[in-house]
């Protein structure tokens, strides 16, 4: 189990400062949960090029307000408190905090803890052990044969008469 509050992670290694953002990471590929979680401001008034060509990201807002704008054109959505988006296409796009934004991000695979956008507002590839933490999580283990199988929805099994 762990067990970690963002007193712990402030002024540490895992308080990662940028330009345009603060982002504390609670989670990270060495917790070796499949994903990382982090609890992340981005300061008003700015704007912040993301391209997470190798991540799917998930970040619901839970203060402020944003607009994040599809590259190359559009669409732009307004995001306040309450509001989710996930980047479940690898879009490029700018986030622009209109007021300090208070957002909590998840990343597969998981982040290692140093990352800030590149020129490209791209995030480094992730180490081959991080992507693997990340697949591994996602499968599960069946009893009897014990083989691992990818998660996936699967039908109800037809029952037959006895």
């Amino acid at each position: 189990m762990i067990v970690r509050s963002l007193s712990d992670i402030i002024d540490t290694d895992r308080d990662v400062a940028a330009p345009t953002f603060r982002s504390r990471r609670l989670l990270l590929a060495d917790d070796r949960m499949g994903f990382s979680l982090h609890d992340t401001v981005l300061f008003a008034g700015t704007e912040t090029l993301i391209w997470y060509k190798h991540h799917l990201e998930a970040v619901y807002c839970i203060d402020g307000e944003a607009e994040i704008t599809q590259l190359p054109d559009g669409p732009v959505h307004a995001i306040r408190t309450g509001t989710m988006y996930a980047l479940n296409g690898h879009e490029r796009h700018i986030l622009r905090a209109i007021t300090d934004f208070r957002a909590i991000c998840v990343f597969n695979p998981p982040l290692t803890g140093r990352e800030v956008h590149d020129e490209q507002g791209i995030y480094a590839a992730p180490p081959v052990e991080a992507a693997a933490v990340s697949l591994g999580a996602a499968r599960r283990v069946d009893a009897p044969t014990r083989s691992a199988e990818p998660i996936q929805a699967r039908q109800p099994e037809e029952s037959t008469p006895s």
